[in-house]
């Protein structure tokens, strides 16, 4: 008989056994991925009474497999938009319960006789819980809507997060058996820098493939991408170093965020699911039970460590978090387990040859034992919360009434906080793209440039590619329209110099990488280069085609990583056209200064406001929708149009300036105030109007900036809002290019809104 024949008979061997011991084990309710290691068992060489698999390498083979689409499968339920949802308790939960269940099944494995090695793999296995059974139980108790068990779900999440990482770590310990510790930092350090920019090209590159190729993708055709975005995503894994099942889990949660994810997951469950099972029933087919009778004490000490370590650990995480008594020990009482995630971290040990023999069948008994015993831990939970509740003494509960009271998932408010977070985000994303450029450049386009042009050629293409490259992640830290960064300027002097120092820091870093790059490249003194690397970030930082390419980037990465939540927002307005209406506000303020007189340039400029005056009053005559050169005098009273922050801001400035007192009337919708003008019977000619405009490629202004589209020189209106895709941008910057399919929505008078039905444009 051939390989062949061979291979399809254990196949159809493997599934057979799956689904016969399933249904026996849907019968009676139990997890059906213990009945997939049963079945594994039962057809190993280990049970001599049942029919054996022939060829254990083509089982290995589909094991792998499996692997690969199950945490494939988990991408796509993970999605990173979820990382802004599962909350402040979910986060410090995971955490907890990972810090304390590694080191402690590291210490357990030393004492039962481990090695070092086997040891590390131990406790990061128990350090995770099973999400399929704690997911099935809630389901099957009717716990799904309950408080402690969202917090559990959403700890899951992050625990699923910090397993794929500790895969890159164990993965690189592994690797780095023979070297010293610094070495092993810096390669850990130089894969996580990989990782990064691998997931953020992902995210720029894939999302946009799939709605580029949209109108082609039926059923057949999106499943055949999807798998091979997965494979794809597997193979740069293992090129760059890292485990299969990281590359699949990252294309998952890549695709998780696009408008087809949920179309994807349908279609790849069944997929998921068929060699899920092959999965499982290879890990059954190693279990030996004349081993198990050698490991019987571990395999015992083990399963009481789990149970505990992760009641103990889950329940202290969730109370740590702010979350009460009752919501800890319940949640607490849930994940007791370990599961699906220990198996992928024992195979792992298991490819790299670097546990023994014994871990795996050893972990093996030990989650299907906490697996039996979570239903029992769950019904018995809200007993136990009761019986704590009424032994703790009276001074310690109200402390910890009053702990849990005052912390929690409490907003941070504070500006600072806010701003210095988002300026790290942005810092870090740029720098760490410059990086890898940089790398990429001295390393690969210095070699293949060299390789096929003399020295002095060669060296000058690979310098001018490699800048060419840097030119969009500089423009992009360069470019931040931050209203907390005015807002901040604003509220105090004492912020100034810290702010500009931040600015400069930015500077820096940039100037930093040029240097490197010109010195790696050319080897010219860096006295000459540090200020030709000025030269070079000051013209980037000014360049408005620049500026608006950065933000061309900025909103595609945006648009693709928030594609599904876009999309379903704007599924759920009842009238997409509202929804500007509902967002800029209008505000009336006389300015009172002594002998004011400025320009609208002037008066915008010198605050650094991102706001339109719309209206000037004066002496009972209007004058709508002024030109940067228009006079301002005392006494006039101003229109102002902007987002709500963006108002506060600008009230703020004048203030502080003596210009005005306190604002004429309180902030109103755009909508509340269009309808207003119409409600109180002002003129058709001297009301505001909104208009749509849809762009296309004969659209004159298609492919032009705002500020260089000259629409107000044309139309005498404003564009304040621009629709691309599901992404909604109110109050766009002036750099903003617009593009075929975008709708752009401007506000004028009744002179722009006929010359724009004249010219065919307005919907």
């Amino acid at each position: 008989m051939n390989h062949l024949d061979t291979f399809i008979i254990d196949l159809a061997l493997i599934m057979a056994a799956a689904s016969v011991v399933t249904l026996v084990f849907k019968r009676f309710k139990l997890p059906v991925v213990l009945g997939y290691i049963l079945a594994g068992f039962l057809i190993s060489p280990n049970f001599v009474y049942l029919p054996t698999v022939v060829e254990l390498d083509n089982v290995e083979t589909w094991a792998n497999i499996g692997i690969v689409f199950l945490m494939f499968g988990l991408g796509l339920e993970f999605s990173f938009a979820k990382l802004k949802t599962v909350g402040h308790s979910a986060i410090v939960t995971a955490i907890t319960v990972m810090c304390g269940m590694i080191p402690g099944g590291f210490a357990v494995g030393r004492i039962l006789g481990f090695d070092s090695m086997d040891s590390i793999f131990l406790g990061c296995m128990l350090s995770m819980s099973s999400t399929m059974v704690i997911l099935k139980s809630f389901e099957e108790y009717n716990l799904k809507k309950k408080k402690f068990a969202s917090v559990v779900l959403g700890a899951l999440v992050i625990e699923d997060i910090l397993g794929i990482f500790m895969l890159v770590v164990l993965t690189t310990i592994s690797a780095s058996r023979n070297a010293d510790g610094s070495d092993t930092v810096l390669k850990l350090g130089l894969m996580l820098l990989y990782l990064a920019a691998w997931v953020l090209l992902g995210i720029l590159i894939i999302p946009t493939l799939l709605r580029k190729t949209k109108k082609f993708l039926n059923d057949e055709s999106l499943v055949i991408l999807s798998v091979g975005i997965c494979l794809a995503m597997v193979v740069i894994a293992y090129l760059i170093g890292f485990s299969e099942a990281l590359g699949a889990f990252v294309g998952g949660s890549i695709l998780a965020g696009t408008v087809s994810a949920e179309r994807i997951d349908k279609l790849f469950t069944p997929i998921k699911d068929m060699f899920g099972a092959v999965f499982f029933v290879s890990v059954g087919m190693m279990i030996v039970p004349e081993m198990l009778g050698d490991y019987i004490v571990p395999i015992l000490v083990i399963t009481i460590i789990t149970i505990l370590g992760q009641m103990f650990f889950s329940t202290l995480g969730i109370l740590i978090s702010g979350q009460g008594l009752n919501t800890a020990v319940r949640g607490g009482m849930s994940m007791v387990q370990i599961g699906e995630f220990s198996f992928i971290v024992a195979t792992l040990g298991n490819n790299l040859d670097v546990t023994g023999d014994f871990l795996f069948p050893v972990v093996v008994c030990v989650s299907i034992i906490t697996t039996i015993f979570t239903p029992v831990s769950m019904k018995n939970s809200e007993r136990v919360y009761e019986f704590l509740d009424r032994k703790i003494p009276s001074g310690y509960r109200a402390v910890l009434k009053r702990y849990t009271r005052d912390t929690g998932d409490e907003q941070e408010t504070n500006d600072w906080a806010i701003f210095m977070k988002r300026y790290a985000v942005r810092t870090l994303l740029t720098t760490l793209m410059l990086f890898i450029v940089y790398r990429i450049g001295t390393k690969y386009i210095k070699a293949f440039a060299l390789d096929k042009f003399t020295d002095v050629p060669g060296l000058a293409i690979a310098t001018v590619v490699t800048v060419i490259l840097m030119i969009p992640f500089i423009s992009l830290m360069w470019y931040d329209r931050s209203t907390l960064f005015k807002k901040l300027w604003l509220a105090s002097r004492y912020n100034r110099l810290p702010l500009i120092s931040l600015r400069v820091l930015r500077m820096t870093i940039a100037v930093f990488m040029f240097v490197l790059v010109l010195d790696q490249m050319l080897g010219i003194s860096k006295w000459i280069l540090i200020p030709v690397s000025l030269i070079l970030v000051l013209l980037i930082g000014r360049s408005e085609y620049l500026k608006g390419s950065s933000i061309k980037m900025e909103m595609r990465f945006v648009t693709n990583m928030n594609e599904r939540i876009l999309h379903r927002r704007k599924m759920e307005r009842t009238d997409e056209r509202k929804w500007l209406g509902k967002t800029m506000y209008v505000v009336e303020f006389a300015l009172t200064y002594p002998g004011l007189n400025t320009t609208v340039m002037e008066l915008h400029d010198t605050r650094m406001m991102d706001t339109l005056i719309i209206k000037i009053t004066r002496d009972g005559q209007t004058i709508k929708m002024p030109g940067p050169d228009e006079r301002i005098l005392e006494g006039d009273v101003l229109t102002v149009l902007g987002r709500k922050d963006k108002l506060e801001n600008y009230i703020m400035a004048l203030r502080q300036s003596d210009e005005i007192n306190e604002p004429d009337s309180m902030p109103v919708t755009l909508r509340e105030y269009v309808y207003g003008e119409v409600f109180s019977r002002v003129p058709p000619e001297d009301q505001i109007m909104l208009c749509v405009i849809s762009v296309d490629k004969d659209t004159p202004f298609a492919g032009k900036s705002i500020k260089n589209s000259e629409f107000k020189e044309t139309y005498g209106g404003f564009i304040i809002a621009l629709e691309r895709g599901d992404l909604s941008i109110p109050d766009p910057s002036i750099e903003m290019i617009m593009e075929d399919g975008d709708v752009v929505w401007a506000l004028g008078d009744k002179s722009m809104a006929d010359k724009l039905l004249q010219d065919g444009l307005m919907q």
